[in-house]
């Protein structure tokens, strides 16, 4: 049991450091795409090709003045940035990062916590998120900073309401709300993209909107907002919103990975003859090679596709992605009705 604990504390530093260096990496990343698409050459002074340029601005970040407004409720002002790197930083734990390892003739699931809802926990977290950027847009007492919040708030719970329905046309599908099961069930037949596209695109949709990316950066849209609802922050607390901003985006997709590109899976894994700890080693491999190219999909898209205005965005939450998902739902029960007779 002792053993056990110790494995887990182990594998929850591991997961929350990879969580954070990704998120660090991924803005130089984000930097270098958008120079190569725009002509441009990025980050290039500090370190060779610029890859020392996050360590640059997370050192910056430390070292700029903390301002906290006299007319801000102080204690909400600081609490709001940490809940939202908090909730960022809690979902990863119930994704299945790979199989098993056997150490020592016992086996030890790349997994921190395998719960039977683990959907359900993924979208607990994500809606309390919503919290952390509410909070400090109220308690900054800026109306730029309020707009930005409202927007915000608006946006997310709106599309959780369609990401929602998108999973439960997945979940008719697999019969389970376990990420663990989900992905076996993926190990020896088709990945779950080939009996659910148009949920798939959905979900896809809703993560966007979700993590606040282009285009539907409404709650920090500069050209009218400032900054949004982060307007008021400086510093470390900045830090935590942008890199929070980040961390979604890397769990968006290691989830999107597992629902409905296998996870962990590869084809023809069980042909290989590999032994139980290279075949796990090898699917950290695969699962990660996925997310990262969903991260490019992110940044990609944000440096292709012009921001919405905010009435388009919520027609297309509430008049398109919501009947879309319900049309999805009674599809999906309709071919299993008609297949299981």
């Amino acid at each position: 049991m002792l053993s056990l604990l110790i494995y887990k504390f182990i594998l929850v530093l591991i997961i929350f450091g990879i969580s954070l260096l990704i998120a660090m990496y991924a803005t130089y990343g984000e930097r270098k795409i958008a120079a190569f698409m725009q002509d441009r050459m990025g980050p290039s002074r500090a370190g060779p090709w610029g890859i020392l340029q996050p360590a640059a601005d997370g050192l910056k970040m430390f070292m700029k003045e903390e301002i906290i407004p006299d007319v801000s409720n102080k204690t909400l002002f600081i609490i709001g940035p940490c809940i939202a790197m908090l909730t960022a930083c809690m979902t990863g734990v119930v994704i299945p990062w790979g199989g098993s390892l056997e150490i020592g003739g016992k086996e030890y699931p790349l997994q921190i916590a395998d719960i039977n809802i683990g959907v359900l926990y993924v979208f607990g977290v994500v809606s309390i998120g919503v919290y952390g950027i509410m909070i400090g847009g109220w308690a900054s007492n800026n109306k730029f900073s309020l707009l930005g919040a409202l927007r915000a708030s608006a946006q997310m719970i709106s599309y959780e309401v369609a990401m929602g329905l998108s999973i439960i046309a997945l979940i008719m599908t697999t019969g389970t709300i376990s990420l663990k099961e989900i992905t076996e069930q993926q190990s020896h037949g088709m990945w779950n993209i080939v009996y659910q596209p148009l949920g798939f695109l959905i979900f896809l949709i809703c993560a966007f909107a979700e993590t606040n990316r282009a285009p539907f950066d409404l709650p920090e849209c500069e050209t009218e907002l400032v900054g949004g609802y982060h307007t008021e922050y400086s510093s470390m607390k900045l830090g935590f919103y942008l890199f929070s901003e980040y961390i979604n985006m890397f769990i968006s997709s290691a989830v999107i990975s597992t629902l409905y590109f296998g996870g962990y899976n590869f084809p023809f894994m069980h042909d290989l003859g590999l032994s139980m700890n290279a075949l796990t080693i090898l699917g950290v491999v695969v699962l990660f090679a996925k997310i990262f190219f969903f991260i490019f999909f992110f940044m990609w898209i944000r440096w292709t596709v012009p921001r919405f205005r905010y009435d388009q965005l919520m027609n297309l939450g509430w008049k398109i992605l919501i009947p879309l998902s319900l049309a999805n739902i009674v599809l999906t029960g309709g071919l299993m009705t008609f297949f299981k007779h």
